[in-house]
C-alpha cells in the first residue's frame, strides 16, 4: 500500500524570523482590533434599543441610545484608526527586512548563480513580489483578523438573541466556508503560472531594454516585438484564468448569501408571529446580520488573495534556499599587503565536471612581473584570473598570494588588493567621483585624483564644469567611449592594488585616447604584478612574459621574441593574426 503523501506546509511559515522582531507592534495592534471588534458587537444591540423605543414613541430615551451609538461609532473610529496605522507599520518594516535580507543574500551568492540567472526574474521578485507580499501580510494581520473576530463575536451575540434563528442562519456556513477553499486552492495554482508569466516577460524587458544598440543594429526591432507580444499574450492569458475564476467566485458567495438573508427573514417574521421574538430583537438580528455580510465579502477577497501571494512567498524564498558555492572560511583571516608574488599549484577546475577548464596547471608569476595570458577563446584565460580574484575554487590544486592559500583569507582583503579592467567597460549611475571610487561611501580625494591621473582621466574631468561630480548616467552615457575607459583604469587603480588585471584595456580606444592609456599603464604597471587577458597580439610584445594557453594547460611561456624564435603555437597565432 501507498503511503499518503506528507501534508505540505504553507509557505508563509519561512516569514517567521522575519515576524518576530515585529511581534509587539502586532500585538499593539491585535489590541486596538480587539477594541474595534468589541465595540462593532454593541451596535446591534443599540440598533434594537433604538428600534424598541421608535416603536414606543419616546424620542428622549430614542435620543439617548442614539447619541451612544454615535460614541461607540467614534471610539470605533478610533481604534480602526490605530489599527490600521499600527499594522500596516509593522507589515512595512517585515517587508523592507524581508527585502534588505534578500538582497544581502544574493549579495553572497557566487557568479556561478548569476550566469544561469535572469536578472528581469531576480528584480521581480525583489520589487513585485515583495510588495505583494507586504500587501498582504497588512491585509491579512489588519482586516482579515478583524473579520475572523467579527465572524465569531456576532454570531455568538446572535446565539443570545435568538439561537434557533442562528442555528438556521449558520447551515449555510461551511458550504461557504468549503467553496471559498476550493477556489484559494485553484487560484495558488494559477498564481504560480500567473507570477512565472510575469517574471519571464520582465526578464526579456530587461534584456532587450538593456541591448537596445545591438537590437536597432540588426534591424530586429520587429522580430523583438513578436518575442514581446508573445510573452505579453502568455502573461494575458494566465492573469484571465485567474480572474475569470475569482468573477465565478463572487456571484456564487453572493448567491447564497442572499438566500441565507432570505430565509432568516421567512424564520425571523414566523418567529415573531408565534410569539418566541419581538420586533426590536428581530432589528438587532437582522444589523447583527448585516455587520456579518461585509466581513464575509472581506475574508472571500482576501483568502484570496493570501493563496494567490502564497506564489509569491514561494518565488522568494527560493532565493533564500540558494545556498552560496563561495563563502569566508570560519577562521579566515584578512589577507596583509602583499608584494604580489602568485601561484597556481597544481590547479584543476571546470564549471561542467565532463568539460574541464584548467588542467594540473603550474605557474609561478613573481612580484612586479608582467605576464599577458595568450590562447583562443576558451582556453582558460579569464578562468585563470577569475580564480584569482576568487569567483570560483579550484576543483584541485592551490591558488597562493605570497605563500598564503586564497581559501584562508576574507574575500573583501583580497579583492582590494586586485585591480581589474574589464573589457566591457561598466560604468554605474552617479558622478564620476562615486564611480572611481566605487564601494567607498566617502571618496578619498587625494587618492581619487592620484588614480585619475595616473589613467590620464584627470584632465578630461576637470574640463567638465562640475569637475568630478559630473553626471555620468546609466551605464556611462554622458561619457565618451574613450573617457569611459579611462574611468574604468582610474577605478582599478584607486585602492593602489599590488596586483592588476587588464583584460584588454585600450580596446575600446581611438588611436589618440589608446596613447594617453598606454602611457599611463605604463607607470601604473610599476612594482605590480600585471596580468593581461590579450585578445590582440599588439599589445602584449612588451610583457615580461607571455603565457601560451591551449586546452586549459601551459602549452609555451617566454618573451615576444623568444616564443617567436621557437617557431612552435604562439608564433602560428601570431602568424594568423599578422597574416595581411
Amino acid at each position: 500500500m501507498t503511503p499518503a503523501a506528507p501534508r505540505r506546509q504553507s509557505s508563509y511559515r519561512q516569514l517567521t524570523p522575519f515576524i518576530k522582531p515585529h511581534l509587539s507592534r502586532f500585538l499593539i495592534g491585535f489590541v486596538c482590533i480587539l477594541g474595534y471588534v468589541l465595540s462593532t458587537v454593541a451596535l446591534p444591540y443599540l440598533a434594537g434599543q433604538v428600534a424598541l423605543y421608535m416603536g414606543q414613541g419616546n424620542v428622549e430615551e430614542m435620543a439617548y441610545w442614539l447619541g451612544l451609538a454615535g460614541v461607540i461609532f467614534l471610539i470605533r473610529s478610533v481604534f480602526q484608526y490605530w489599527e490600521n496605522i499600527i499594522m500596516i507599520r509593522a507589515s512595512l518594516d517585515v517587508t523592507l527586512d524581508l527585502r534588505t535580507g534578500i538582497y544581502a543574500h544574493l549579495q553572497r551568492l557566487g557568479l556561478d548563480y548569476y550566469e544561469r540567472s535572469q536578472t528581469g526574474d531576480l528584480s521581480y521578485r525583489l520589487t513585485e513580489d515583495i510588495d505583494r507580499i507586504g500587501e498582504v501580510m497588512h491585509k491579512m494581520s489588519q482586516q482579515f483578523v478583524s473579520c475572523v473576530l467579527q465572524l465569531i463575536a456576532i454570531p455568538i451575540y446572535m446565539l443570545y438573541l435568538n439561537w434557533q434563528l442562528t442555528v438556521a442562519g449558520l447551515v449555510i456556513a461551511p458550504l461557504m466556508a468549503w467553496l471559498i477553499g476550493e477556489f484559494g486552492n485553484r487560484l495558488l495554482k494559477l498564481s504560480r503560472k500567473s507570477q512565472s508569466q510575469i517574471s519571464s516577460l520582465s526578464a526579456l524587458l530587461t534584456e532587450v531594454l538593456g541591448n537596445m544598440r545591438l537590437v536597432q543594429a540588426f534591424a530586429a526591432q520587429e522580430f523583438e516585438q513578436q518575442r514581446f507580444d508573445q510573452e505579453a499574450i502568455h502573461n494575458r492569458n494566465a492573469r484571465y484564468r485567474a480572474e475569470q475564476l475569482k468573477a465565478l467566485q463572487y456571484p456564487i458567495v453572493g448567491f447564497l448569501e442572499a438566500i441565507g438573508i432570505m430565509f432568516l427573514f421567512f424564520l425571523g417574521g414566523w418567529q415573531i408571529a408565534e410569539g418566541n421574538l419581538t420586533p426590536q430583537a428581530l432589528v438587532s438580528f437582522l444589523a447583527a446580520i448585516a455587520l456579518l455580510l461585509h466581513p464575509i465579502d472581506l475574508v472571500t477577497q482576501h483568502y484570496n488573495e493570501f493563496k494567490q501571494t502564497e506564489a509569491s512567498v514561494e518565488r522568494v524564498f527560493e532565493l533564500m534556499a540558494v545556498t552560496p558555492t563561495l563563502t569566508d572560511k570560519p577562521d579566515a583571516k584578512p589577507l596583509p599587503p602583499v608584494t604580489g608574488r602568485v601561484q597556481y599549484c597544481d590547479v584543476s577546475f571546470a564549471y561542467d565536471p565532463s568539460k574541464p577548464v584548467l588542467q594540473h596547471l603550474d605557474l609561478l608569476v613573481h612580484p612586479g612581473e608582467v605576464v599577458a595570458l595568450v590562447g583562443s577563446s576558451g582556453a582558460g584565460k579569464t578562468t585563470l584570473v577569475n580564480l584569482l580574484m576568487r569567483f570560483f575554487d579550484p576543483n584541485e590544486g592551490q591558488v597562493l598570494i605570497d605563500g598564503i592559500d586564497l581559501r584562508d583569507v576574507t574575500v573583501n582583503s583580497l579583492r582590494r588588493q586586485i585591480g581589474i579592467v574589464p573589457q566591457d567597460i561598466t560604468l554605474f549611475s552617479g558622478n564620476i567621483a562615486q564611480n572611481i571610487a566605487y564601494g567607498e561611501v566617502t571618496p578619498d580625494a587625494a587618492r581619487l585624483e592620484a588614480a585619475a591621473q595616473l589613467a590620464n582621466a584627470h584632465d578630461f574631468i576637470t574640463q567638465f564644469s562640475q569637475g568630478y561630480h559630473t553626471w555620468v548616467g546609466e551605464r556611462g552615457v554622458n561619457l565618451s567611449g574613450g573617457q569611459r575607459q579611462r574611468v574604468a583604469i582610474a577605478r582599478a587603480l584607486y585602492f593602489n592594488p599590488r596586483i592588476l588585471i587588464l583584460d584588454e584595456a585600450t580596446s575600446a580606444l581611438d588611436s589618440e585616447s589608446e596613447a594617453l592609456v598606454q602611457e599611463a599603464l605604463e607607470r601604473a604597471m610599476q612594482a605590480r604584478t600585471v596580468f593581461i587577458i590579450a585578445h590582440r597580439l599588439s599589445t602584449v610584445r612588451e610583457a615580461d612574459r607571455i603565457i601560451f594557453l591551449e586546452k586549459g594547460t601551459i602549452l609555451e611561456s617566454g618573451s615576444h621574441d623568444e616564443l617567436l624564435s621557437y617557431g612552435q603555437r604562439y608564433a602560428q597565432f601570431y602568424t594568423q593574426q599578422f597574416k595581411a
